[in-house]
C-alpha cells in the first residue's frame, strides 16, 4: 500500500476519483498475498499490483465500474473461473479482492 500513496495523493490533487483494490483472501496459491493493493483513477491510470499482472486488466475494469457506480464490491478470480483463466490466472488458486472508491 505504501508504494501507491504518492500516486493516490498526486491524483487526488489533480481532482481525480480513485478506486482502491486490495487482496483480502487467497485460497490455494496466489500471485500476491493479502494486503497487496492497486489504485485506479478515473482516467484509467494504475498504481500498484494485486496479481503480478495476471488479472490486472480485469481488476481495472471492475475498479472503473466501482467509480462509475460509487458502490464497493468483492470480486473473485480463480483457476476454474473462465474469465480469470482467460486473463492469465493460472497459478491454481483463487484470489478475493475488495474494491472501493476512495472518499476524500
Amino acid at each position: 500500500m505504501r508504494e501507491i500513496v504518492e500516486d493516490i495523493e498526486r491524483w487526488r490533487a489533480a481532482g481525480h476519483d480513485v478506486a482502491l483494490a486490495r487482496v483480502v483472501d487467497l485460497a490455494g496459491s496466489g500471485p500476491r498475498d493479502p494486503g497487496a493493493a492497486m489504485a485506479v483513477n478515473d482516467a484509467g491510470e494504475v498504481a500498484g499490483s494485486v496479481s503480478g499482472g495476471c488479472v490486472e486488466g480485469a481488476v481495472v475494469t471492475e475498479a472503473l465500474d466501482v467509480l462509475r457506480t460509487g458502490s464497493a464490491r468483492m470480486v473473485t478470480f480463480g483457476y476454474s473461473d473462465d474469465e480469470a483463466f482467460a486473463v492469465g490466472l493460472t497459478c491454481g488458486g483463487t484470489v478475493h479482492l475488495f474494491i472501493e472508491p476512495l472518499d476524500w
